[in-house]
């Protein structure tokens, strides 16, 4: 169940950063490397590569929950997903 949760999340967090205009590129840029990022980091299977996962996640959070809501809680889902994943 929580992979299937990690894959929405995702999904939904693609959609979002399809969703930026072009007056935000450089926000648009950093979600794209973050999920990049973070779809490296799940095929992963070693620990210290999805402790860093979490660890960018939290910081990608602190960066955009003021201007960017939506964008906080689909990353918010996708932590709880992960930790349901023992990540």
């Amino acid at each position: 169940m929580a992979e299937k949760e990690v894959s929405e999340a995702l999904f939904h967090l693609r959609g979002e950063i399809e969703r930026l205009d072009e007056g935000n590129a450089e926000l648009k840029s950093k979600l794209e490397d973050l999920l990049d990022d973070l779809e490296d980091k799940l095929e992963a299977s070693e620990d210290d590569q999805q402790l860093h996962l979490v660890e960018d996640m939290k910081e990608a959070v602190s960066q955009f929950e003021v201007e960017h809501p939506t964008l906080t809680g689909i990353l918010n889902n996708l932590m709880v997903a992960l930790g349901n994943m023992g990540i």
